[in-house]
C-alpha cells in the first residue's frame, strides 16, 4: 500500500517500497550523474553539487499527473513538492553520497538549492550537499568519495564526458580522478556486475553494501 500511496510523490520512495515480484532484478532506476566538488576560498573542500538525470521510463512514471495547469509543461513550481519529498526521502540513504577522509566517513549537512527540471522527457534532480566540516587543502590528498546505492535498486553512473568537475571560489590547480576509466577494465567489471545481479535477483540486502563493490571511487589531486 505504501508504494501506491507514495509513488507519484517521490522518485526515491520507489526504491524502498517496491513490492517483491514487481521487477525481476536490480536495478529498477537508472541515473546518469554529473558532480561538482566545491572548493571554498582557501581551496578547502566544502561539499558537492549533484546533477542526477533519471531514465525516461521512470521519468514518465513519476511525472504522471503533475502537470496541474494542463499546459503540457512540467514547470519547476509544479515539480517543487516532488523535489522536496525526494530530498527528504534521500536522507535515509545518506543521499547515496559517501565521502571519506582516509578511512573515516565524513558527516554531511542537509542539502540546499535543490530543484527538479524536466527536459527532453527526462527528469533531472540538482542539489548542493555541504560537508559538515570542510576538508582543508592540505588534507585533500586523503579525501575520496563514491556515489552509489548500497542496495543496488538504483544504478548511479557518472556521465562519460566530464563526470566530476572542480568548482572553486578562486583558481585552483586541482583535478578529479574517477575510478578506473580503462575501457577493458570497466567492461569486465560491468560483466561481473550483470552476472551477480542476475543471480541475486531481488535477494539483495541493502545492509550488505553490495553497491560499494561496483561504485567508482573519486579522488582529488591538487598541486601544492
Amino acid at each position: 500500500m505504501r508504494f501506491f500511496q507514495q509513488l507519484k510523490l517521490a522518485l526515491i520512495l520507489l526504491l524502498v517500497a517496491l513490492p517483491a515480484g514487481m521487477a525481476c532484478a536490480h536495478p529498477h532506476v537508472w541515473v546518469t550523474m554529473e558532480t561538482e566538488v566545491l572548493l571554498g576560498p582557501g581551496n578547502e573542500i566544502t561539499g558537492f553539487r549533484h546533477k542526477w538525470t533519471f531514465d525516461e521510463m521512470y521519468t514518465s512514471f513519476a511525472v504522471d499527473g503533475l502537470d496541474t495547469n494542463g499546459d503540457g509543461i512540467y514547470s519547476e513550481d509544479e515539480l517543487k513538492p516532488l523535489a522536496q519529498t525526494n530530498i527528504e526521502a534521500l536522507k535515509e540513504f545518506e543521499y547515496f553520497t559517501f565521502p571519506f577522509l582516509g578511512e573515516t566517513k565524513l558527516p554531511m549537512k542537509t542539502p540546499v538549492d535543490y530543484r527538479l527540471d524536466y527536459k527532453d522527457k527526462l527528469l533531472t534532480l540538482t542539489f548542493t550537499l555541504p560537508l559538515e566540516r570542510p576538508v582543508s587543502h592540505d588534507r585533500i590528498k586523503d579525501f575520496s568519495f563514491a556515489v552509489y546505492d548500497p542496495g543496488m535498486y538504483v544504478s548511479l553512473t557518472f556521465s562519460g564526458k566530464e563526470p566530476v568537475k572542480i568548482a572553486s571560489a578562486k583558481p585552483a590547480a586541482c583535478a578529479a580522478r574517477v575510478g578506473d576509466r580503462d575501457a577493458a577494465t570497466a567492461k569486465a567489471k560491468a560483466k561481473v556486475k550483470e552476472t551477480t545481479l542476475s543471480q541475486l535477483g531481488e535477494n539483495i540486502d541493502p545492509a550488505s553494501n553490495l553497491g560499494f563493490q561496483y561504485a567508482e571511487r573519486v579522488t582529488i589531486q591538487c598541486k601544492p
